[in-house]
């Protein structure tokens, strides 16, 4: 995805660097990068009204995630997160995101991670509820 340009995602939300996301180095940490990718996806799913993070019956467990790095970010930069989904099978969705750097052509960062639909009392994996897979085919690239 190192060449991914942002008219290939569906969606995008712009996140601040803190002073506290960079390491010693003077960039932000590697770690800070998947602290991203989860907020991008989740703030989308609650915007969407399709994530009760407190009280939902059925939530998405990571099971996987990776990411590229292709160029530094620092703060005070503004992280441009695109979403989409490039897999959505039955219980499971694969997300890729690109972390574009303010207002950059190509991300610094690709990535992404899985969600696995779970029953939250029993931890069981389950069916992605009807109304999360209507708002996750709207991500969708294939």
């Amino acid at each position: 995805m190192r060449d991914a340009g942002r008219d290939q995602f569906r969606h995008f939300l712009t996140i601040p660097t803190r002073w506290m996301d960079n390491d010693i180095y003077g960039h932000v940490n590697n770690v800070v990068y998947y602290s991203y990718f989860d907020t991008a996806v989740n703030q989308f799913l609650i915007e969407a009204g399709v994530l009760d993070i407190h009280k939902g019956e059925v939530v998405g467990f990571v099971v996987d995630s990776g990411c590229a790095y292709f160029a530094p970010l620092a703060f005070p930069d503004a992280v441009h997160a695109g979403i989409r989904v490039a897999k959505l099978g039955n219980s499971s969705v694969r997300y890729e995101i690109a972390l574009y750097r303010n207002n950059d052509p190509l991300p610094a960062a690709a990535g992404h991670f899985v969600h696995v639909y779970v029953e939250r009392a029993s931890n069981r994996s389950v069916p992605i509820p009807e109304p999360v897979r209507a708002v996750l085919a709207n991500l969708s690239v294939t």
